[in-house]
């Protein structure tokens, strides 16, 4: 038992690997993200896989989820090319907000966008779609040429406005667009830790009168830390995706 309390830190996310022996990249947000990959898998298959005309059930809740990835991610962006990235959408969506949400599942507990190697992975698939799509449509001189050289734009200003643009977006936007997921996920469960961690120490391990106040304010700013975390992950799935559709909107469209 220890005789002064320590804050949780950055080794919550240092984990070790699930089998003593075993490879080294087997570790519980890798078990996670299978787990996160199947139940998805098994949703949408009883939703979809014999769809009843008046939704029900699993079926209605996943329409709910189709509409409104459609209404508020897709269309403002893609217009008369939704339909054909809802597939994208709807798994970057899902996909997101259970990694998000199982940092608040008990005996889970570990939201796997903070570990920054997965909302890589999904940042990086939207930016190579969206390269390809924009040289598909528009050609490497089109693309580059409406992103770096616009018509409109003085001679005198393209030295300075091409390396700038070129670096807002092939590195910047890549960059952000995983660093904001990764981060709020990063702090968010690091809050929610602190907080546990208060209530636990002072009304268990170091019960005093002044003590279990302090620990009564770690419960009650846990479980009101949780729901505003519940709301945050939600936010950042729906901002990650919506990033997401306006990088693939704009390279077809070429508004750059």
């Amino acid at each position: 038992m220890s005789d002064r309390f320590t804050p949780p830190g950055p080794e919550l996310f240092q984990l070790p690997p699930l089998f003593r022996d075993g490879p080294a990249w087997l570790t519980k947000p890798v078990l996670i993200a299978v787990l996160t990959a199947l139940l998805l898998i098994a949703f949408f298959w009883s939703a979809f896989a014999n769809p009843k005309i008046v939704p029900r059930g699993i079926q209605n809740l996943a329409e709910l989820g189709y509409v409104f990835v459609r209404d508020h991610v897709a269309r403002p962006f893609l217009g008369r090319h939704t339909d054909r990235w809802m597939g994208l959408l709807l798994t970057i969506f899902f996909t997101a907000l259970v990694w998000n949400v199982m940092g608040v599942v008990p005996l889970i507990q570990y939201p796997i966008a903070a570990n920054i190697a997965f909302p890589m992975v999904l940042a990086f698939t939207v930016y190579f779609v969206k390269i390809y799509q924009a040289v598909k449509h528009h050609g490497w001189s089109g693309y580059l040429g409406a992103l770096l050289f616009p018509k409109d734009l003085p001679r005198w200003a393209i030295g300075l406005y091409a390396p700038l643009m070129f670096m807002e977006n092939f590195l910047n936007s890549l960059f952000t667009h995983f660093v904001r997921l990764f981060a709020n996920m990063f702090a968010g469960h690091l809050i929610l830790a602190f907080f546990s961690s208060v209530g636990f120490w002072f009304l268990f391990e170091r019960l005093t009168p002044l003590g279990s106040l302090v620990g009564l304010v770690g419960v009650a700013m846990t479980i009101l830390m949780t729901a505003f975390e519940l709301f945050i992950m939600f936010l950042q799935a729906f901002l990650f995706t919506l990033l997401a559709a306006m990088f693939v909107g704009d390279a077809i469209e070429g508004n750059h």
